[in-house]
C-alpha cells in the first residue's frame, strides 16, 4: 500500500509505504506532523523508519514530530538521509535553510518559520545501492537538486521515489547551493529513465508519473515554484 498525504505551504508529497501487516516506511516527512501521526493511526501501521530523498527542510521538517510519538527508550525510528547532504543538519542549518527560501520573499520567509525545526536526533547516512533494511529499496543516487538527492527504487513493485530530482514533466530547480542544471539532466537520463518503462514515479511534488512517459514527453523544464 502507497498512501500519498500532501503536506506544508510548497505541496510537498510525504509517503506511507507499508512494508509489513503494521509496519512502514515514511518517505519525506515534509510538514505538519500531526496530520502525518493521524493519518498512521487510521492506516495501523507503525513508522520502522524516515527515508528523505534529500536534506531541504520542507522534507524533513516533520521528522521530530514523528519520532516524539513512536520513539522509546529502547528503540529509536532511524532516519536515513545520504551523506552528501548531511551538512543541511549542521550546526548552521538554520542559516543554510532560511537562505532558500529568502527568494521567495515575505511568503517564503514565513513558509520558513512554519517549517523550520530542529535538527533530526540520530540521522543515518546512506550512499548509492544502499538497502533500506528489510525492504528492497534502494537507493539510487541522483544529484543535481541538491548534492545528495536520491531517488529510492522497488524492483519488486516496479516504483520509485524521485523526491525532487524529476517531476510530471518537468525536473527539480538548480539554482540552490548545491544545485546543477547538468548533473541533474544527467541523473534523470542515465539513472531514472534507464529503469524498466513501466516503473511508476513518485515525485517530492505533484502527481505521480512513470518512466515511459516522462522519456516521452519531459522536456527538462524547471519547475521554479518548488523548493
Amino acid at each position: 500500500m502507497i498512501e500519498r498525504i500532501i503536506v506544508g505551504p510548497f505541496h510537498t508529497n510525504t509517503y506511507i509505504v507499508t512494508t509489513g501487516k503494521k509496519e512502514c516506511l515514511v518517505i519525506d516527512p515534509g510538514a505538519e506532523p500531526e496530520t502525518i501521526l493521524s493519518r498512521l493511526e487510521v492506516l495501523n501501521v507503525r513508522p520502522v523508519a524516515i527515508v528523505l530523498t534529500h536534506g531541504h527542510i520542507d522534507h524533513l521538517s516533520a521528522c521530530n514530530g514523528i519520532r516524539a510519538k513512536y520513539d522509546t527508550d529502547a528503540l529509536q525510528i532511524p532516519v536515513y538521509l545520504h551523506e552528501k547532504d548531511m551538512h543541511f543538519l549542521e550546526n548552521d542549518s538554520a542559516d543554510r535553510a532560511r537562505s532558500i527560501f529568502e527568494p521567495f520573499g515575505d511568503e517564503g520567509l514565513s513558509a520558513f518559520d512554519r517549517l523550520f525545526d530542529l535538527r533530526p536526533g540520530q540521522v543515518t547516512s546512506m550512499r548509492d545501492g544502499f538497502v533500506i533494511p528489510d525492504t528492497d529499496l534502494t537507493v539510487i543516487h541522483t544529484p543535481g537538486h541538491t548534492e545528495g538527492s536520491v531517488t529510492i527504487y522497488s524492483d519488486s513493485l516496479a516504483m520509485a521515489w524521485t523526491g525532487d530530482t524529476v517531476f510530471f514533466k518537468a525536473i527539480g530547480r538548480t539554482d540552490f547551493a548545491g544545485g546543477n542544471d547538468l548533473t541533474i539532466e544527467q541523473s534523470v537520463r542515465e539513472r531514472i529513465f534507464i529503469l524498466p518503462d513501466e516503473t511508476r514515479l513518485f515525485p517530492g511534488h505533484g502527481p505521480d508519473t512513470t518512466v515511459e512517459r516522462e522519456k516521452s514527453s519531459n522536456d527538462f523544464s524547471v519547475d521554479h515554484l518548488m523548493i
